[in-house]
């Protein structure tokens, strides 16, 4: 007798949050860990949007499509390398405790803290801590659109998270990797990143 294939459950997300949770997906896997070639060709395949001025997260969405059409995976490793890995100190630091030393004492710790308030936790298997973009990106996602038994989140925690542990210091960092003489391909992905950040900022802040 075959095991039966484990069960998942959807959760009822509108429209509009699946689209933010998605993003935030994007974001996650490519701050998680250099693009391979699968990554790549699946982002270069994405449909542009329509730009407008008045909209520049459109454009800079398109400029991170058409830069993924165009970079190769090895280029994309090295790169990443180059500016997140380093050897002895990384070029820019993808981690809150780095940017945020000043204004919270061991935000790593106050994080974990709220995470498992959460009922979220690190992943045995994860090669990043709870304070890296990727990881608080993934964490965005999951509170915007559930995960397996677990439901969304209300806007009010996904506001609080957001308030807390991205809006403080993201925009620093990406200003920093988009300055950086290294940064390439990811001088697109963090141009991207300031400007969807900053919509979701704004939204979050009226709701």
């Amino acid at each position: 007798m075959s095991a039966a294939a484990p069960v998942k459950i959807q959760h009822s997300v509108a429209a509009e949050d699946q689209a933010r949770a998605e993003l935030y997906a994007v974001l996650s896997r490519l701050y998680s860990m250099p693009p391979d070639a699968p990554v790549l060709a699946l982002l270069g395949a994405s449909e542009t949007w329509p730009e407008d001025p008045a909209n520049p997260v459109a454009a800079a969405w398109n400029g991170l499509v058409l830069a993924s059409r165009a970079m190769d995976a090895d280029a994309a490793e090295q790169e990443y390398t180059d500016l997140f890995v380093g050897v002895g100190r990384a070029e820019i630091s993808l981690h809150a405790s780095f940017w945020m030393p000043n204004r919270l004492p061991r935000p790593l710790v106050a994080i974990r803290a709220e995470l498992s308030e959460l009922g979220l936790g690190r992943r045995e298997d994860a090669a990043i801590y709870e304070d890296h973009l990727g990881a608080l990106c993934e964490t965005m996602r999951i509170l915007i659109a559930g995960a397996d038994e677990r439901r969304p989140a209300d806007l009010a925690t996904q506001r609080g998270f957001f308030q807390r542990w991205i809006e403080d210091w993201a925009f620093s960092c990406c200003d920093a990797i988009c300055k950086s003489s290294v940064a390439n391909y990811y001088r697109r992905v963090a141009e991207f990143t300031g400007y969807y950040l900053a919509v979701e900022r704004d939204s979050l802040a009226i709701e």
